[in-house]
């Protein structure tokens, strides 16, 4: 059976902190950290969403995050220009090193597949925007299941999707929480240390190989001819 590889998007594939410079016309020197706080709280509430039950799909957490941030830093942002930075949020950039990675990875063989928050329409765009759409073999997307990373039934919900074995699938994560998750669930994993002074949690599940950069995956056997 094939190398299945689960490709986590935000942060790993796509720069969330790229929607800083859609910022910096509203809150100017503070763009870095209002885009750093904006995708914490992000995450925040979808941990509590899935924990809850309380399910809202990615957007609403986005708002609802950009919406908290702003009174956090006391930005007057108008619900019109509100709406054009979560367009922004289908317009980010794919780090430099994706698509070289992606290209070598499909001539390999290796089956390319999206795991994300994030909901399937904006998933899509974001890798039209990056040109990587053609690379990616399918979405699967938490809104299937309505739950959220790391949530054991949405990395079940990959494999019956993708007709995948868990002892062949791979997830690509930058996020430390998405790689304990999988690795919790029998899979295989690659943490992508995009910040190298970013710290792993220290939890039972360790990554099974640790990267700097997608491009580094082309050296380990599974991942080769």
């Amino acid at each position: 059976m094939p190398t299945t590889l689960a490709l986590d998007i935000y942060g790993t594939l796509i720069d969330p902190l790229a929607v800083k410079t859609a910022l910096i016309d509203h809150v100017g020197d503070e763009a870095g950290a209002f885009a750093e706080t904006w995708r914490s709280k992000q995450l925040e509430y979808s941990f509590r969403r899935g924990l809850m039950g309380a399910w809202r799909n990615f957007s609403d957490v986005t708002r609802a995050a950009l919406d908290f941030t702003c009174e956090m830093f006391g930005a007057t942002i108008s619900a019109n220009d509100k709406n054009t930075l979560m367009g922004h949020y289908r317009e980010l950039d794919a780090f430099p090193d994706v698509s070289p990675a992606l290209t070598a990875l499909q001539q390999n063989g290796v089956a390319l597949h999206a795991l994300s928050n994030g909901v399937a329409d904006d998933i899509s765009a974001l890798l039209a925007h990056a040109g990587l759409n053609d690379r990616i073999a399918s979405i699967v997307s938490v809104d299937e299941v309505q739950t959220y990373k790391p949530d054991p039934r949405f990395y079940a919900h990959f494999l019956k999707r993708t007709e995948a074995k868990a002892a062949t699938t791979w997830l690509v994560s930058a996020n430390p929480f998405d790689v304990i998750g999988a690795a919790a669930c029998g899979w295989r994993t690659v943490w992508v240390k995009r910040n190298p002074n970013m710290v792993f949690d220290p939890w039972e599940q360790a990554p099974t190989v640790t990267v700097s950069a997608l491009t580094d995956l082309l050296a380990l056997p599974d991942f080769k001819k």
